[in-house]
């Protein structure tokens, strides 16, 4: 998803961030970020010489699986609420989408400086790639597109929404890219320890930022608030709701500290005006699908909650910075046994963890990006990828896997077009004499 250009590297493989740029177009970031994937001085068999030149497909793979799994959980998500959203508490097909893309944007970022010859120049360039991004975000998700029921398009700029997936993705890049390029240490990596030797001072990042968020997660303090809506009878009125709260550490949707922080910082009203936890027991009689209010409905039910928002993605980074460690297994370890086993154990030990977290009460919660999510999200990365590798990378079945190859070649393009509705919006905007005499309308699509 980054932007647009990519380390292309020399013949050798070894990218060289002097002379292109890091495409941040990966899972969506990097769509060409994938070139730093090729990885061409690796060998890919258990022969110690001589090396084979060969790319390591499965990035692509891993990235285009995830992409269709987008797809499918944004179109049959709302006909599945299985495969939907957890509405809160607990995780789904859906909720893994995001922990997959910032996962494989790290394990890219590994590749792609895997030898930085000039830092401030390499750092300068990731800062650009992530402004571009996020600005692509704010024009795709912050209300510029009103989406295929509405022609128009435009965004109140008193209301646009600040933060969204690629805004999210770009944060990650940027400060898993600055990581790569700054903190390395100059140890041989010869074992496992030794790799974690060589990028403590990374490891030591992600443990701060992950007791950063822990401490204000369950330790600020959220006072009573409240927010406005339209009123039901007329637009033009507003109604006020408030919502007691004045604690601190609750975990549900009315008070918890991310809501407070993003209220705080970014203003209500440029928040997610679609809440997730419009679809709990609570807030919908057709739980877990939307639906009316229950007749004792919290007063908390229709306010705006950004699911990106900026406490949130502090966990997020580290879920990028896992991925980082997956590159570095990449680099450092040229046979197969080897890196599957250093995938395998961080990646098991990540989803049991985050199980037995939310077994003893801290939650696995996707909107709020917890710990125990981090975990279980993580590991399941890291375990899909490790099986795409061995299937792919490992006994070459690249046949059975080319369409998810494609689709992680072009994630960024896929992206705007189908998960961002451009391509249905652009077919909406042809129409015979009336807009709702259009081809999605013939089809059920919009109408």
């Amino acid at each position: 998803m980054g932007m647009y250009e990519l380390i292309k590297g020399e013949d050798n493989g070894i990218p060289d961030p002097n002379k292109n740029s890091v495409s941040i177009e990966d899972g969506f970031i990097e769509e060409e970020l994938r070139l730093t994937t090729v990885a061409k001085d690796e060998t890919v068999t258990k022969v110690p010489s001589p090396p084979c030149k060969q790319r390591l497909v499965s990035l692509d793979v891993f990235r285009g699986i995830t992409v269709a799994l987008m797809i499918l959980v944004d179109d049959a998500g709302g006909l599945f609420p299985a495969i939907n959203h957890s509405p809160w508490n607990g995780v789904s097909l859906a909720d893994f989408v995001m922990p997959f893309f910032l996962f494989i944007v790290g394990v890219s970022l590994a590749l792609a400086y895997k030898r930085v010859s000039g830092r401030a120049n390499a750092t300068k360039k990731a800062a650009l790639r992530a402004i571009k991004l996020s600005i692509l975000g704010l024009i795709l998700q912050g209300g510029y597109f009103h989406g295929i029921n509405n022609l128009t398009f435009g965004v109140d700029i008193t209301r646009i929404r600040w933060m969204g997936i690629l805004q999210r993705i770009a944060v990650a890049y940027l400060f898993a890219a600055v990581c790569e390029i700054w903190l390395k240490g100059d140890d041989d990596v010869k074992s496992g320890f030794s790799l974690m030797r060589k990028y403590r001072f990374q490891m030591m990042v992600a443990l701060s930022l992950t007791i950063m968020y822990m401490a204000l997660f369950y330790g600020l303090y959220v006072p009573d608030w409240e927010y406005q809506i339209s009123s039901e009878s007329s637009t033009d009125s507003l109604k006020t709701y408030s919502v007691k709260c004045g604690v601190s550490g609750d975990t549900g949707p009315g008070c918890n500290a991310v809501g407070m922080i993003d209220r705080k910082l970014l203003g209500i009203q440029h928040l997610y005006r679609r809440p997730v936890y419009a679809r709990t027991k609570e807030c919908s009689i057709n739980s877990p699908d939307h639906g009316p209010l229950p007749a004792d409905a919290p007063s908390w039910c229709q306010a705006p909650f950004d699911p990106e928002g900026i406490l949130s993605s502090v966990m997020a980074i580290v879920t990028c910075l896992i991925g980082l460690h997956f590159g570095h297994v990449i680099v450092h370890f040229m046979d197969h046994k080897d890196r599957i086993l250093q995938w395998m154990i961080p990646s098991t030990f990540f989803v049991v963890v985050g199980f037995l977290l939310d077994i003893s009460g801290m939650h696995v919660n996707k909107v709020l990006y917890t710990f125990s999510y981090t975990c279980v999200t993580a590991g399941a990365a890291g375990l899909l990828f490790a099986g795409t590798y061995i299937l792919v990378d490992v006994y070459g079945f690249r046949r059975p896997t080319m369409i998810f190859e494609w689709m992680g070649m072009h994630a960024l393009i896929i992206y705007i077009l189908a998960a961002c509705n451009i391509f249905p919006i652009l077919i909406q905007g042809f129409y015979w004499k009336q807009p709702q005499n259009n081809v999605l309308s013939l089809i059920g699509i919009g109408s």
